[in-house]
């Protein structure tokens, strides 16, 4: 990048020595301060947790994820951030920037993805500051490219200094020294005073990290009072593109910020940047960890009455046979009804009775359980003292969970690990009881309104269709079932994207705007199949028009124990490119798609994922995605992929990466709700790395209810 070194001077050098030399004293001196005294985590103009345009070493709430939006003028931007760990800090951040900063694109508008990774080095503690390493822009263009070592020190409740060191970006005001050369992806054009973007942006510039010119920075982030927060800075960011381009002077290093905290989690704060601009952003954050209420507004599940001294032993009604059955079940399926939750099949003994149980309301996978084991309790002869809940789905038993119903009726007030202790949860293989005999077939039908973001259009950022969704299912058996889902759309404008023929790379997803030209499509219409085999294996099939662009044969194979947090599964799949009508006609391009694949289920919610095979443009490599999933269903991941696809022939952004989340509907309506929302936010969809998206993949579904996901949940089981 340009240097700036002109505008320094050793009046600024000096001082700002002193002031760090000072800072450094300072921290090593002063004690530590309970977090109690400080209030909600400020955010940067760039989404990130800090002071104004530089970080700090704070971190967020663990779970915490903020949305920033940020206006000055020649720059807005998007930030999305979340605090992965206790650690582990990530943000994805996406910018529209005066098209005069890359005038080659001529465009009024550049538009900017990038992201941020930081590391939690060190605590605060009594005498230390808390340390944080961390990697701005690390696979973009490289337009906010930098590193950076910050540590921070709570002086007084409210009150905080931070101080520290920045490279590229972060480094280019007013340096102190350089360490090695740094390649900048910003060519500043000899003559016209405009900068080249080299490369398309998504590789990871590793011999750009930490190397290059070194300036300091410093701050400080005052807590007024319970509302207003001030924050200045001694900014080491020279905006030298920004001020290549001609709409931004850099008068001063100095920066100020006013934040007025608007409550229910939502601040806006007013900029004062450079001496030159003025700036204003609004934040919203949310914490999946702490919903708006400890509890749902439910109804609170029946007691389970304890059965007195030797009625455990009353076998009479076993004399009656089959007549007292229907008495036993009608009872039962009274009080799973009052929980909506429904029989599927039931088989009774003397001494024990086995539930085939289907929940379609609740979230949370324990309480379902718990409550089907309270009606049990309750309802069942006196003398069943051994009690086993096989929730099922898809025709298929996905674990057998066992209790002995003393432990019910003695620790229904206890803790819920008290109860977690004793419960055993089985393979079901060899366990399984009959369906009832009026469960198939079954036909379910349902109208819902849909909404189908695209992201990231080089000319719209955001585009969209709105309409209506028709779903059915005719469940021909346990095994098999006819599943459809129809759209038909009322408003948007995914067609206007310009579809991408590449020459290099089959073009199996960059067509995709051709898909959605027409209003009415079919999304899927295809006859699926679902087996349990043998012990801790399950399989599926697939066959008919399995996603809006691809039709064909689809199979999967699972290796999953109830108890492990390993799996491994593979899935193959034969298919063909579908006509943009959606409709029932195929293109020519057809493929054989498939991965191995393994997932490991962390504790505390941590999940990761390991995809290796072959992709839709016949591409080999391999994806990996991190998720985190809290107890209440949210969910936040990313992921990355790689293949045999150059970064040149994949085109811009070099490989296909993005970050998801899952919102369950419960956590707003508080009330119990299986209903949850995902999306996938791609920075750009090219080629590379395609997958193939069906529904009804085995792993999720089974996951739910083995461990360690039903121990992750296991706190609501009483509720």
């Amino acid at each position: 990048m340009v240097k700036v070194l002109a505008r320094s001077s050793s009046r600024i050098r000096q001082p700002l020595a002193r002031a760090v030399c000072a800072l450094c004293c300072v921290f090593g001196t002063l004690p530590a301060w309970s977090a109690d005294g400080s209030s909600e985590t400020n955010y940067t103009i760039w989404g990130t947790p800090g002071l104004i345009t530089l970080p700090d070493a704070k971190l967020a709430p663990n779970g915490e994820a903020a949305s920033t939006f940020g206006y000055m003028p020649g720059t807005t931007t998007v930030g999305l951030t979340f605090q992965f760990s206790d650690r582990i800090t990530a943000t994805f951040r996406y910018a529209g920037v005066d098209g005069a900063i890359n005038p080659f694109q001529g465009q009024d508008t550049y538009y900017d993805r990038s992201f941020d990774f930081r590391y939690q080095v060190l605590d605060e503690g009594r005498y230390l500051p808390a340390v944080a390493v961390g990697l701005q822009d690390f696979a973009g263009t490289g337009l906010y490219s930098g590193e950076y070592v910050v540590a921070t020190k709570t002086v007084a409740p409210g009150f905080s200094l931070t101080g520290g060191i920045g490279f590229g970006r972060l480094g280019s005001y007013n340096p102190l020294t350089t360490i090695g050369e740094r390649p900048s992806r910003l060519i500043d054009e000899i003559g016209t005073g405009s900068f080249v973007f080299e490369g398309r942006g998504g590789t990871f510039n590793f011999n750009q990290w930490f190397r290059g010119d070194v300036a300091p920075f410093a701050g400080l982030s005052w807590d007024v009072n319970d509302k207003w927060r001030f924050v200045a800075e001694y900014s080491s960011d020279a905006f030298d593109a920004e001020e290549a381009a001609g709409f931004y002077k850099n008068r001063t290093p100095l920066n100020f910020s006013l934040t007025y905290d608007l409550g229910a989690d939502s601040r806006v704060s007013l900029y004062s940047l450079n001496g030159d601009k003025f700036g204003v952003q609004a934040t919203f954050s949310i914490n999946p960890r702490e919903p708006a209420m400890n509890t749902g507004i439910e109804e609170a599940p029946l007691p389970i009455r304890k059965r007195a001294p030797g009625e455990s032993e009353l076998l009479g009604w076993t004399e009656l046979g089959d007549a007292v059955l229907p008495t036993i079940r009608e009872n039962l399926k009274r009080q799973l009804d009052r929980d909506q939750l429904r029989i599927a099949g039931l088989e009774v003994s003397g001494r024990e009775a086995t539930l085939l149980l289907e929940n379609p309301r609740y979230g949370s996978e324990p309480q379902a359980i718990g409550r089907a084991a309270r009606a049990m309790a309750s309802q069942l002869p006196y003398s069943i003292e051994t009690i086993h809940i096989i929730p099922v789905s898809n025709g298929m038993g996905l674990s057998r969970i066992t209790f002995q119903r003393s432990d019910l009726e003695n620790l229904q007030f206890s803790t819920v690990e008290a109860i977690k202790e004793r419960m055993v949860i089985e393979d079901t293989r060899g366990h399984m009881i009959a369906f009832d005999d009026d469960k198939y077939p079954s036909f379910d039908y349902g109208f819902s309104p849909y909404i189908q973001p695209g992201y990231f259009d080089v000319f719209q950022p955001l585009r969209a269709d709105f309409g209506i969704r028709f779903r059915n299912t005719l469940r021909l058996s346990k095994n098999f079932k006819i599943g459809s889902s129809f759209t038909y759309r009322l408003a948007g404008d995914l067609a206007g994207s310009e579809p991408d023929f590449d020459g290099v790379v089959p073009p199996v997803r960059t067509l995709g705007p051709l898909y959605f030209e027409d209003p009415f499509g079919v999304e899927s219409l295809a006859l699926y199949y679902t087996a349990h085999p043998f012990k801790d294996i399950y399989v599926s099939g697939r066959v008919g028009y399995l996603e809006n662009m691809y039709g064909g044969v689809s199979g999967e194979v699972l290796w999953k124990p109830v108890d492990s947090p390993l799996s491994l599964g593979i899935e193959v799949s034969r298919v063909r490119q579908r006509g943009f009508d959606r409709l029932f006609d195929f293109r020519d391009y057809e493929v054989t798609t498939g991965h191995v694949s393994a997932y490991y289920d962390f504790d505390n919610g941590y999940f990761a994922k390991l995809d290796v095979g072959q992709y839709l443009a016949g591409d080999k490599g391999a994806t990996l995605l991190v998720q985190r999933t809290f107890d209440n269903g949210w969910a936040f991941g990313a992921f990355a992929t790689l293949t045999d696809i150059s970064a040149e022939d994949y085109g811009e952004g070099s490989f296909d990466k993005g970050i998801m989340f899952t919102m369950p509907l419960s956590f707003t309506l508080q009330e119990p709700k299986r209903t949850s929302y995902t999306e996938v936010v791609r920075p750009l969809q090219r080629n590379g790395g395609a997958k193939l998206s069906v529904n009804d993949r085995l792993y999720g579904g089974l996951a739910d209810y083995h461990r360690p996901s039903l121990d992750q949940e296991y706190g609501r089981f009483w509720r």
